[in-house]
């Protein structure tokens, strides 16, 4: 039988195709692939003056396929790298540059006599690290230093920014210091040995500790009962969290829990340490956010220190699946309604960045859109994948075999899941392109229909609820194939006037405001168009686009206090002062509107001359120290009632020093009266150019023993400009016997 040129052609081309895969596929399985794995850090340091002095010793395996003869480290590209040895031998070593985002990082290639796969290897780097200015990821003061990995502070082989995941491994940590080190870990003095994997990190100070069910909580020094008391319900929450997520994926080697107070850097959290800001003790209950942190940080001793994260698209499972651990947990703990709010919150979030992503596996956290992506979009994923497997019971039972190797990979769980193939193949190898729409709907002898569509490249199921005339609820599930259009039928004779699709948000999705018919906003983000109205002043259409999503989600403190201050701004006092009532009340209210619902009331009881009563409320909204804006209107509405307060001498006394020292014209002046590496830019700007700086203290809030907030009217003119005048607020600290500043936390001089 004789084949036609063109077929002959077409087959050729096939077998050489089918070759070609072959040898490429047979050059990736014998591709030398040389990679270190940290076994252990041994890290010992200590300060010189402004200079991070520190040994680090690194035992490293070489889990590649060929034997490795030099090893890559990274670190901050600040860091003056002193010497190298090689299983305690004197070695030579390279340096570099990397660019990771908008960072530099150096690199230091250091040789090794040559380690076979599965070998090992011993590397001790000697460095020193100036730190210049403070900042949340290092700090080195005479009040508290702290160094978190994103400092890139000791030497490892893989970057935070890698697209596998950064270096988790156990170490041994000491801080040579007098002051008290917190860190991870079996503490021993000043030595910190985590048996689990970590990353390393420590902090300095000066705190209260107590101990709540095996919890220990680094209190601000001179705490009193209040801050106490909200100490044991932050460990408790801790302890609870900790056994649900045990209930879910098994026990692990247990490590010390710890809740610590800081000024930088709070939300934090490793390996058991979660760092959270000195509001948190002191607000008038727990905040979402706070309660956020803790359930994930209990999550992440399984999913990341307990057991390793690696490979391509990790943080769908470090990030993502910790999420949705998490929301679980507050689903448990606080309510179905609670969960539902926290997840609307994460909704908003990834909506807007839902159409400028890469795929899941492509990511990596040098992406703006990264934490967006894979925390929520993740969280989101995982709930999906669990109900269509037919429930958490049956995605734990699948997840906790998988946590037994010790080491996850998302491509372990993409063969755990193999039923949830197509699924999974879309979520984390393409681009979101799904959108569910909802048509309005029709009257049909007897029924009611309405069109649905999906956008997206996977047929989705869905339940679509219809609400009728009366207020009552209708459900229908339907299925629409992908890219296609599908219907919903409800068999009621009962005027529909609202019908919602996928109403769980089980589908993350590229727009949510046309899962809604008839149309209620046109955006993903109803909060973003109610704060618009809110700014423009437009109280009237806040109000109205409030009352619209709190129907939807009556828990969203968000939309609330919108709510409760467009009615102050009506004059709606009664209304008002019952929105924001309502906010205080939530199981779990965000810190911003906690604080906004206390200024709310205090400005309530002003216009109905209960000056007491709003002192108090006003009080508590700079106590809760939440955000900017509530505090200063706080300390706006404290001033008309309490126009100042008694201040310490010593106080004003250091202020009418610093005066004198912003106007002598020296730089030497103003910085001994600074804390070192604080305030930087502030007195660089400050020294030789004030012609006229003087301040009047008129209100003090202590935060701790050695730390208080200090509100000025300060009159200042600088060197070519015009006499400027307002409020200022400096944190003010106390190193040894002297007062120094550390800090401008309002600047309203205008």
């Amino acid at each position: 039988m004789r084949l036609s040129l063109t077929k002959f052609a077409c087959i050729f081309s096939l077998l050489l195709l089918a070759s070609l895969v072959g040898v490429a596929q047979f050059q990736d399985e014998t591709r030398i692939i040389v990679a270190w794995q940290v076994k252990k850090y041994d890290i010992e340091v200590s300060f010189d003056d402004r200079v991070l002095v520190a040994k680090a010793t690194l035992s490293l395996q070489n889990i590649g396929n060929s034997a490795g003869s030099r090893v890559t480290l990274r670190i901050n590209e600040k860091a003056e790298i002193l010497s190298a040895s090689v299983n305690g031998n004197s070695a030579d070593f390279t340096k570099g540059q990397e660019r990771a985002g908008s960072r530099n990082i150096q690199r230091i290639v250091v040789p090794v006599p040559a380690v076979q796969p599965n070998g090992t290897v011993s590397l001790t780097i000697s460095y020193r690290l100036k730190v210049e200015e403070n900042t949340g990821l290092n700090t080195i003061s005479p009040v508290s230093s702290q160094f978190l990995p994103l400092a890139f502070w000791y030497p490892t082989p893989n970057s935070f920014y890698s697209p596998r995941g950064a270096d988790y491994a156990p170490f041994k940590l000491t801080v040579n210091t007098t002051q008290t080190v917190v860190s991870s870990g079996i503490q021993n003095g000043n030595t910190f040995e985590q048996k689990l994997n970590g990353q390393l990190f420590f902090v300095t100070g000066d705190w209260d500790t107590v101990n709540f069910k095996d919890v220990k909580v680094y209190l601000p020094k001179g705490s009193g009962d209040f801050e106490k008391q909200r100490a044991s319900e932050l460990a408790n929450l801790f302890v609870e969290a900790k056994t649900f997520v045990a209930s879910l994926l098994g026990s692990i080697d247990e490590t010390p829990s710890r809740i610590v107070s800081v000024r930088r850097s709070a939300g934090f959290y490793e390996a058991g340490t979660v760092l959270l800001e000195y509001g948190a003790f002191r607000r008038q209950k727990i905040d979402a956010q706070t309660a956020m942190t803790i359930a994930e940080a209990a999550a992440r001793l399984w999913l990341g220190n307990a057991v390793l994260i690696r490979g391509e698209g990790y943080g769908v499972i470090h990030e993502g699946l910790v999420r949705y651990i998490a929301n679980l947990f507050i689903e448990k703990q606080f309510g179905k309604e609670v969960a539902r709010t926290e997840r609307f919150r994460q909704q908003i979030s990834y909506s807007a960045i839902a159409r400028r992503e890469a795929p899941i596996t492509q990511t990596s956290p040098l992406d703006n859109s990264y934490y967006a992506s894979v925390a929520n979009k993740g969280a989101a994923i995982w709930r999906l994948i669990a109900r269509d497997l037919g429930g958490v019971n049956e995605f734990f039972k699948i997840l906790r075999t998988q946590l037994k190797a010790g080491v996850l990979t998302l491509s372990d769980l993409r063969l755990a899941f193999a039923s949830q193939k197509e699924n999974l193949d879309f979520w984390f190898d393409q681009i979101n392109d799904l959108n569910l729409m909802v048509g309005l709907p029709r009257n049909e002898a007897g029924q009611t229909k309405v069109a649905l569509r999906n956008t997206g490249s996977i047929p989705v199921s869905v339940s679509v609820v219809a609400t009728t005339e009366a207020g009552s609820e209708i459900r229908t599930e339907a299925t629409i194939p992908a890219k296609d259009f599908g219907e919903a039928i409800f068999n009621t004779s009962a005027k529909i006037i609202r019908v919602e699709i996928d109403p769980e948000k089980f589908y993350p999705q590229l727009d949510y405001s046309d899962d809604i018919a008839p149309r209620e906003f046109n955006e993903s983000d109803p909060i973003l168009v109610i704060k618009r109205s809110f700014d423009k002043q437009d109280y009237v259409s806040a109000e109205s686009n409030a009352y619209k999503i709190l129907r939807s989600y009556p828990n969203l403190d968000d939309a609330r206090v919108l709510l409760a201050r467009s009615l102050l701004a009506e004059n709606k006092l009664a209304e008002a002062e019952k929105e924001f009532q309502t906010i205080l009340n939530e199981k779990l209210p965000s810190a911003r509107s906690m604080a906004w619902a206390n200024v709310g009331l205090g400005e309530i009881a002003l216009k109905s001359n209960q000056a007491s009563k709003a002192l108090g409320f006003f009080e508590e909204a700079i106590k809760s120290d939440a955000e900017y804006g509530s505090t200063l209107f706080a300390r706006n509405g404290r001033r008309k009632i309490l126009p100042s307060s008694r201040i310490e001498e010593s106080i004003k006394n250091f202020f009418a020093e610093f005066d004198k020292a912003a106007v002598s014209k020296s730089k030497q002046n103003v910085e001994r009266l600074i804390v070192p590496g604080e305030m930087v830019k502030f007195s660089a700007n400050l020294a030789g150019q004030a012609e006229i700086w003087e301040t009047k203290v008129v209100q003090v809030d202590k935060l701790d023993a050695n730390n208080y907030l200090v509100e000025v009217e300060l009159r200042a003119k600088l060197l070519n400009r015009n006499q400027e005048s307002g409020m200022a607020v400096f944190y003010l600290s106390k190193v040894g016997n002297e007062w120094k500043l550390s800090g401008v936390e309002m600047f309203e001089v205008r």
